[in-house]
């Protein structure tokens, strides 16, 4: 399962058309509070999280997830590209950072991320 998290619903469709042949089991949400809650309900294999959001925003959301679940992993999809969102992302935790500019990237990193996860692959083989 993968969960996208980002304000902008035309983004989160985006994102899904693009990987949801690697996990058809998709769950989306537009804030970092309802990324919190939807992480703690399904567990998903990945997050997907845009940083630019309201209330909470993908720092703060992605700090908390990892909080209470040091496992996640969490990939940031952002528009800010600049090196100070890039090392924010990863101070918190992000274990990989992508610009919205460059979405294919992102079914690079699901891919190389899963396929070095101990204990093999998690995600539904397509």
């Amino acid at each position: 399962m993968i969960l996208i998290a980002d304000d902008n619903s035309q983004v989160r469709r985006m994102i899904r058309d693009l990987i949801e042949d690697l996990d058809p089991e998709i769950v989306e949400c537009a804030d970092g509070a309802a990324a919190i809650e939807a992480y703690e309900e399904h567990r998903p294999d990945f997050v997907l999280m845009d940083i630019n959001m309201t209330p909470v925003d993908g720092l703060a959301a992605t700090k908390a997830i990892l909080s209470r679940h040091p496992e996640a992993r969490i990939i940031a999809v952002t528009q800010q590209q600049d090196s100070s969102t890039r090392a924010a992302a990863i101070s918190v935790g992000a274990c990989a950072f992508v610009g919205k500019d460059d979405l294919m990237s992102v079914r690079l990193l699901i891919r190389r991320i899963d396929d070095h996860s101990v204990g093999g692959s998690r995600l539904a083989q397509g």
